[in-house]
């Protein structure tokens, strides 16, 4: 079967008309030649020039060695939740779970160097495989306002980046290594790893990583204990070359593998079930290559990439059988993209164009017997113009997605699928922007739980299903000011409302114990298969996001508040989760302080605060308490030695006990929630030279 849509842009603008009058306005402001404006980590405040409003105010990027949180990370929230509307959940690193206004990552595009991690295992784990000591840097899209995103994206994406030889090598060094050592107090987890990195010719560079990560089951705050005996290893290698000058092309391979034993549903973690032998591994290969002659038309960037993520359990550890099971799924994708910067006699134009394919597999073995397995392919063309003229810039841009779906879900049904997206900003004053956003959003059906993959057997086929849609509208402001108190000092500020409207909303229904399924013909409530279905109402998603970021001298603050509810138009009920407890996040306020008080010295502090949340009518919603986390952090870089480095960190200082609102949460029994947690107490060093 096929479905052919071409969404009605003009119908949908009624926000975006708003928002560009709001910007345009102020076109007769007489306002001072334009200056460079700046972005930021809410840790350190930088300037980026030539930069659109999108990648200022709308993408936000964490950089490991500007926060020290992210510098320790043995978790993806250590430096992910930093940026306002996101959240990670899940206390164990195999239960991961990255949330932007309350959708999870199912509805997130994520790449590791640019390698899609698509697809879903088992919805007691996570999705996301990797250690963080691998990582220099994560982009987030906080939201979709771009086309370039396009299928799997529709509450924004995370776009993670490993460490290159060319950040760590020293001006005329031509090899170097790095090593660091880390514990944490409340898992006795130990850290080592080593870095080797070389640039034997001025076009070619090199990387090899190795490292290892032992932890035990540490203790919530209250002194529960939070089962979890793992040992990870990650390897991360890396070539590069340019050849000709113009040309680059560029080999990665990393690899996460974390075995241990673990809770029989890692989200349960204090759970009196036996905890059994659990493996996760994830393994990325890539190649890319560029091309960027000295002609302002081409700048061509390719990746093609396969990305692997398995979980494997063996539950005769418990003499249970039935439930071994080798749950795997595996990416396979190419992006061509090119940039093209035009002048002309009214503006300068930045057209970025490209084609993109990727095929997500999954496979099920269950007492090593094959159970099933699916795919479904998404190819996409898109095209994006940002054209600034003078202290106006307008980015249109259009995609067309061609998506087949799998087979035992929709019936390998095909979706043929425009949307077209358009952005404003408008500098009213000197380092002071206003913009607005419009972006129309698709999202195919996606692969089904690999753990319940069974190639039909008990399941429910909907040739009837249709893909998720909507849209995502945003405005605000951002403005830098400058002297405020001391020549050189700099405060930004920054606030944005945004509406998303998804319709179509795809729920997973499962069938078995306790749980009503669906009738294996009609689809409808009351029988004994699974399958997925379109929610009978549309949702929409309000919120608000504000920042301040003040840097003087030797000493930065950063502010932040976000806040995200989701309501169906029918029942007024958020957005149903198949992980955790539920989509709707408490209102969070963050402070991060850091101040250097000497060459050798930084000191820094973090605090989240996260409001309460109250249930509403439906059956799944509950009732999740506010919570005041604290940590304090200090890093120490010897003189007498030249590169070495001592961080101490104590987090969760005042032993606070308590459950991220992303992860799995049950006020009434706590062994079916997920504590993060208790006082940690943190120690690296690093020495590279």
């Amino acid at each position: 079967m096929r479905e052919v849509k071409l969404s009605k842009l003009s119908s949908q603008m009624t926000v975006l008309s708003m928002g560009v009058a709001a910007v345009l306005w102020s076109q007769a402001v007489n306002a001072a030649p334009a200056e460079d404006m700046p972005s930021t980590t809410l840790q350190t405040i930088t300037v980026t020039a030539n930069s659109s409003v999108r990648d200022k105010v709308q993408t936000d990027s964490v950089y490991i060695e500007d926060y020290t949180p992210a510098q320790q990370a043995s978790h993806l929230s250590d430096f992910l939740n930093v940026v306002p509307g996101v959240t990670v959940g899940g206390t164990s690193a195999v239960n991961q779970r990255i949330r932007i206004r309350g959708l999870e990552d199912s509805n997130l595009k994520v790449t590791i160097d640019g390698a899609r991690q698509e697809g879903k295992l088992f919805y007691h784990m996570g999705d996301i495989t990797i250690d963080p000591d691998l990582l220099k840097q994560a982009d987030v899209s906080v939201g979709n306002n771009s086309v370039t995103l396009g299928n799997d994206a529709i509450g924004g994406a995370v776009a993670f980046k490993t460490v290159d030889a060319v950040d760590l090598l020293k001006p005329g060094q031509r090899i170097g290594a790095k090593v660091h050592a880390g514990y944490a107090s409340n898992n006795d987890e130990l850290l080592t790893s080593t870095t080797v990195y070389a640039a034997p010719t001025d076009n070619v560079d090199l990387l090899a990583y190795y490292g290892k990560r032992d932890s035990d089951s540490g203790e919530d705050g209250n002194g529960r204990e939070l089962f979890e005996d793992s040992k990870t290893e990650s390897i991360l290698l890396k070539a590069g070359a340019y050849i000709a000058d113009d040309h680059h092309i560029g080999a990665n391979f990393s690899q996460t593998e974390k075995k241990g034993i673990f809770p029989f549903r890692p989200d349960f973690p204090s759970r009196s079930e036996p905890p059994i032998p659990q493996q996760v591994k994830r393994d990325t290969y890539g190649i890319d290559y560029s091309f960027n002659p000295s002609n302002p038309l081409i700048d061509v960037d390719t990746n093609v990439y396969q990305t692997k993520t398995r979980i494997l359990r063996d539950s005769d550890y418990i003499n249970d059988p039935g439930f071994d099971f080798n749950a795997e799924v595996q990416t396979t994708g190419a992006k061509i993209q090119n940039t093209s910067d035009i002048a002309t006699n009214v503006g300068t134009h930045k057209l970025i164009s490209g084609i993109e394919h990727y095929k997500k597999e999954s496979e099920m073995e269950r007492d090593f017997v094959k159970a099933g397995s699916d795919e479904a392919t998404n190819t996409s063309v898109y095209l994006e113009d940002q054209w600034k003229n003078g202290k106006l810039t307008l980015t249109p841009g259009v995609r067309y997605d061609r998506y087949k779906s799998p087979e035992f879900i929709s019936g390998g049904k095909t979706y043929d699928n425009v949307v077209g997206a358009l952005a404003a900003s408008y500098e009213i004053a000197p380092l002071t922007q206003v913009f607005a956003s419009y972006t129309q959003l698709f999202n195919g059906p996606d692969l089904s739980q690999t753990i319940f993959n069974s190639n039909g057997d008990k399941t429910y086929v909907n040739n009837d299903l249709k893909a998720e849609e909507g849209s995502n509208a945003e405005v605000g402001i951002v403005t830098t000011l400058r002297d405020l108190t001391v020549a050189g000092d700099a405060l930004q500020l920054s606030g944005k409302y945004f509406e998303t409207d998804i319709e179509n909303y795809i729920e997973f229904v499962r069938s078995g114990g306790t749980r009503v399924g669906l009738d294996c013909v009609t689809g409808q409530l009351g029988g004994e298969c699974q399958g997925v279905i379109n929610k009978d109402e549309d949702f929409k998603i309000k919120g608000v996001e504000l920042a301040a970021d003040y840097k003087m001298n030797n000493f930065s603050m950063g502010l932040s508040y976000s806040r995200a509810r989701s309501k169906g138009e029918k029942t007024g009920y958020s957005i149903p989760s198949v992980t955790g407890s539920s989509s709707e996040s408490g209102d969070k306020y963050m402070v991060n302080l850091a101040y250097a008080p000497t060459e050798t010295t930084d000191i820094g502090w973090r605090s989240t605060y996260v409001a309460s949340v109250m249930p509403n009518t439906s059956e799944n919603e509950i009732e999740k308490p506010s919570y005041n986390v604290h940590d304090i952090f200090m890093n120490y870089s010897p003189k007498q030695v030249d590169g070495l480095k001592a961080t101490l960190g104590v987090y969760n200082l005042f032993d606070e006990a308590y459950a991220s609102h992303s992860s799995r949460l049950n006020p009434i029994d706590d062994v079916a929630t997920d504590f993060e947690k208790g006082r940690n107490i943190k120690a690296s060093l690093t020495y590279q030279f």
